[in-house]
């Protein structure tokens, strides 16, 4: 039986993940920061809890208790380092400084620990995805922390790839456009292409098993966003601040 973690697994493409390689035969060790939201999130863990399915819990900001709980997971086939969280700034004057260190704590930092831990733990021939987001394309409104952590764990899971490469472990940089989960919910902008996480977790897995460097979806909003990204800087600075202008 393989194995694999996955964090963030009480809510969103996690949990779907989760769900969904446990149903498809993998013994699957679930991270999130509460038990009760893990228990609820997935109904294996409900008595009779499936045996194929561990359960963990940490605060991704804690390293002490991330890298301890982490490093006592061994011989993983798969790791998916999924947790993450989303604020956006309504206004950057004056600039929130705390706000900024909380979604860099959270998506960089924590992943970095969370790293720490596991890194250690994948088998030869076994493979490690990082999910990042396509906000990473564009410089968006209100997205100077969250794109901030984003584009960070791009340059980090690229520059994984080649040197775990010698090593025999494979890199994947996972990047969502709009998936429908507790935290889109809260969006009150307009979420072009927005998908289920279920389909998310389709494409996601999908992409791993085919080993790729990048797994990026829905394709119509990537591709529609990479065009765009071609074009000049000053071009698209002008047509996002006539957007916000007509908010």
């Amino acid at each position: 039986m393989k194995r694999m973690l996955i964090t963030g697994a009480s809510s969103g493409i996690g949990m779907h993940l989760a769900n969904s390689y446990l149903a498809a035969g993998w013994h699957v060790i679930a991270c999130g920061r509460s038990l009760s939201k893990l228990q609820a999130s997935l109904p294996a863990a409900m008595p009779p809890a499936h045996p194929a399915l561990t359960l963990c819990t940490f605060d991704i900001n804690q390293r002490t208790e991330v890298v301890t709980k982490l490093k006592q997971i061994e011989a993983l086939d798969l790791v998916i380092l999924n947790a993450g969280t989303c604020e956006y700034m309504d206004d950057p004057v004056p600039f929130d400084s705390a706000l900024f260190q909380r979604v860099i704590e959270t998506n960089v930092i924590g992943t970095g620990y969370c790293l720490e831990g596991v890194l250690g733990n994948i088998k030869q021939g076994g493979q490690l995805a990082i999910v990042s987001s396509s906000v990473t394309l564009l410089p968006l409104t209100r997205s100077e922390a969250y794109g901030a952590s984003k584009a960070a764990l791009d340059y980090l899971t690229r520059t994984l790839a080649i040197d775990l490469s010698p090593k025999g472990i494979a890199v994947s940089l996972i990047r969502p456009g709009f998936v429908d989960t507790a935290l889109t919910q809260k969006n009150t902008f307009s979420m072009p292409g927005i998908i289920s996480g279920e389909q998310a977790c389709t494409f996601i897995m999908q992409g791993l098993e085919k080993r790729k460097l990048e797994i990026n979806f829905p394709k119509i909003f990537f591709f529609t966003m990479k065009i765009i990204a071609f074009l000049p800087n000053t071009l698209w600075r002008w047509l996002a601040i006539k957007m916000i202008k007509g908010a």
